[in-house]
């Protein structure tokens, strides 16, 4: 009989499903978040936020129309404050 896992029988961020092994949230974060290139996306983000008056906790995103990564800025032309479901969206259909 096959015994299936409900979500009581793992607390989030306690155990890979598959590996039954604890996350390392401190090396994640040194290698990919602790980068200088996603520390400046990050500060890029925050800019963006901050001109266009979203307080922390404001759960709306700032869309950039061209994307920072495309070569687009964060002049107030380029940026417009959407609902976080039209931003995801977006980003979705880019792909």
């Amino acid at each position: 009989m096959l015994h299936k896992k409900n979500a009581d029988d793992k607390r989030d961020g306690d155990t890979d499903m598959v590996t039954e092994k604890k996350r390392d949230y401190k090396k994640e974060y040194k290698d990919f978040h602790g980068t200088p290139a996603q520390i400046k996306a990050r500060a890029e983000r925050n800019a963006a936020r901050d001109k266009m008056g979203l307080k922390v906790g404001d759960k709306r995103e700032v869309d950039h129309k061209n994307p920072l990564s495309k070569g687009g800025s964060n002049s107030t032309r380029n940026l417009r404050v959407v609902s976080q479901h039209t931003n995801r969206t977006k980003a979705a259909k880019r792909k």
